[in-house]
């Protein structure tokens, strides 16, 4: 599970846990077994609805935490490859309308260093920085990514759930204890909730290799239908091999809650047919300047930012490969403008403008580092005239919209001969408006006072996208700035209506309506008649969410 703030996710999972045994229970009413494909003994009686109401909750707590991060330009370019494996898991038959439609399919960025990524209940994907910044391809990105969807689709989560269900008294009684020491000492809890008996925890050990080996295999069949290289995966597992010598040799295989890389490595590479094995996959310059940007965000030290800054100057620089050059120069561009020395800044991005000129979806990220660059200088009307005039690219199909906003077109893949990857081509076709874009303008043109013509923009964007958090509270500032208060409070409850704080949300719409009682007739009679509305169906989403908080106290 994700590592963001021991109290806040431990409060989470265990009030899941709490939801889940009521949910699996024998008394718990209603609940029905979903279809669910074979694996193991039994399936899963949490249903799709349930799930979802667990992974909203540990979301709520995950977008409170300080290492949440939404950053428009690493949300954009993970989502749009999420977005390829879901529609090649829709079309293998993993996906299914229901799961489509019932689960959230979110990705939470989180600032964190560490390699990892997890699936939450209910269609939630985290992904941490870390992993972002050591993978060396979108291929390597992607395997990971399949392999957490397949997680999803599988429906893992409900099963382990529903394992539990079946676990001794003395299993269950250790996760209510750890909810209870959760509060005062996260140590304690886990100590707690580890300390059942050990067949107990062997046997559900053993259904987790089960679940890591499934999610292993279905993730593999994702790769090329999506148009990534399956050497992705081997390369990614070589990776992790690596990175678990100093910690692990692998002389526990029946305690382990994965199999072990070896032999995972071994699975996959048989799976390439002999003939078709090719190279590590190539990166593309995209995405190396994607992982150095990782990298710079999630690496907070000063001394180590004041060396990345200087790299590109260094007499070897000339002597590195292309990928290695546009790498350096992007993280120097961002690591000078985090230290405020905007000369070097601005010397390192015209170097990298150049380097990438030949490049489009490359270059557009250049631009957009140096209007993001001019606007942390304080400098607008430069940023302004730095944003890309045109920064799309033609969709090969119907897009498809994520929680945030991004949107795809599908890839069209079949199996491949061994050559680049898609993703060395260009990870995801866009259509406009570029969610990057579209934030960092409106951005600008607010400390210039302009930002009254993008009001229609991002409306017509929340409206697309209504779960995105960062739009709406965008879209309240610039409804403040033209003095549209009501509007404004809307919008901010809006904001906390797409990260689940309805009691804040609540809050926000009481506001706008006493404000339109204060106006009177003058009160725009529309927008204070969807307030009201609102206002009734986020209160009945209130009560529901004490509800639930109630129960599993």
């Amino acid at each position: 599970m994700p590592k963001l703030r021991k109290v806040h996710i431990l409060k989470a999972l265990t009030a899941s846990v709490l939801i889940a045994i009521q949910a699996v229970s024998p008394l718990a009413p209603g609940a029905l077994a979903a279809g669910l494909p074979t694996l193991g003994d039994g399936a899963s009686s949490l249903t799709t609805g349930e799930e979802r109401r667990l992974g909203d909750s540990i979301a709520r707590e995950l977008y409170r935490d300080p290492d949440y991060l939404d950053d428009p330009v690493l949300q954009e370019y993970v989502e749009g490859i999420w977005l390829h494996l879901q529609d090649a898991a829709r079309k293998n038959g993993e996906l299914s309308p229901e799961l489509e439609e019932r689960f959230a399919w979110t990705l939470l960025l989180g600032k964190d260093r560490q390699v990892n990524a997890f699936a939450l209940p209910g269609g939630y994907m985290g992904v941490y920085l870390g992993l972002i910044g050591v993978v060396s391809s979108g291929d390597e990105l992607a395997s990971v990514i399949a392999h957490e969807t397949s997680h999803i689709t599988q429906r893992h989560i409900a099963r382990m759930m529903a394992q539990q269900g079946k676990q001794t008294p003395l299993m269950l009684a250790s996760m209510l204890l750890g909810a209870l020491a959760a509060t005062r000492s996260p140590d304690a809890a886990m100590a707690i909730m580890m300390g059942g008996p050990a067949a107990v925890m062997q046997n559900q050990l053993n259904f987790s290799r089960a679940m890591e080996s499934e999610a292993d295999r279905m993730g593999y069949s994702l790769m090329s239908p999506a148009g990534f290289a399956p050497q992705g995966f081997v390369s990614m597992f070589g990776k992790l091999q690596q990175a678990s010598r100093l910690n692990d040799n692998g002389s526990w295989p029946y305690l382990r809650s994965h199999p072990l890389t070896t032999q995972r490595i071994a699975d996959m590479d048989s799976r390439i047919p002999p003939g078709k094995r090719a190279a590590d996959p190539v990166p593309t310059l995209e995405h190396v300047m994607m992982s150095a940007r990782a990298r710079v965000i999630s690496n907070p030290g000063v001394e180590v930012r004041r060396q990345w800054a200087t790299l590109p100057r260094s007499g070897s620089f000339s002597s590195l490969s292309q990928f290695e050059q546009v790498a350096q120069l992007y993280a120097a561009t961002l690591s000078a403008m985090y230290l405020r020395d905007w000369p070097l800044a601005r010397e390192m991005v015209q170097r990298l403008l150049t380097a990438t000129a030949g490049n489009a979806p490359a270059n557009i990220q250049a631009r957009w580092l140096n209007a993001e660059l001019e606007f942390k200088a304080d400098n607008s009307q430069a940023a302004l005239v730095a944003l890309p005039l045109q920064s799309v690219l033609a969709p090969q199909a119907a897009p498809k919209a994520t929680a945030s906003g991004n949107l795809a077109g599908p890839r069209e893949a079949g199996p491949r001969e061994a050559g680049p990857s898609l993703a060395t081509i260009d990870v995801v076709e866009r259509v406009a408006p570029r969610r990057p874009e579209l934030l960092l303008k409106t951005e600008i043109l607010l400390r210039l006072n302009q930002a009254g013509s993008m009001a229609s923009p991002l409306q017509t964007w929340v409206t697309d996208h209504p779960r995105d958090g960062s739009a709406w509270q965008t879209l309240a500032r610039v409804w403040r700035s033209q003095g549209q208060e009501m509007r404004a409070l809307r919008a901010e409850a809006e904001a906390q209506v797409a990260h689940y704080d309805y009691a804040a949300a609540v809050d926000r719409f009481k506001a706008a309506q006493d404000l339109a009682r204060k106006a009177g007739a003058r009160a725009d009679y529309f927008e204070a008649s969807i307030i009201d509305t609102r206002l009734r169906a986020v209160e009945e989403l209130l009560r529901e969410q004490l509800r639930d908080k109630a129960v599993n106290k």
